[in-house]
């Protein structure tokens, strides 16, 4: 877990800036601790690190950034719907594979 401080010195994003980023991108919101001080995830720093560069690198507005990142959740979870289907099927086959084996030795 990440202060803000830590997060901005990490990042070189401003904290006033991941303040705002946390109003204008769903889903992006860090934990709160006890006293109220936001604390950053591993992830949620991916998160701050995919948007700078998207947002001061590529150019993109909040807009584009924010969908953009929709996009590329998107995206990962058709690639692990597809595994999962992937890892299904396998184990149909192998079902398969055992019981005509085990037909053909009768």
């Amino acid at each position: 877990m990440f202060s803000i401080g830590e997060v901005e010195e990490l990042s070189g994003v401003k904290a006033h800036i991941l303040r705002y980023w946390e109003e204008v991108i769903p889903g992006f919101a860090p934990q709160k601790d006890i006293g109220g001080r936001r604390t950053y995830t591993q992830r949620e720093l991916e998160i701050i690190m995919r948007l700078k560069f998207l947002i001061y690198e590529k150019k993109y507005t909040i807009e584009g950034a924010r969908n953009q990142l929709i996009a590329d959740a998107d995206a990962v979870n058709e690639k692990a719907d597809t595994v999962k289907q992937i890892h299904e099927l396998r184990k149909e086959l192998t079902e398969l594979y055992t019981l005509i084996k085990k037909h053909r030795s009768l």
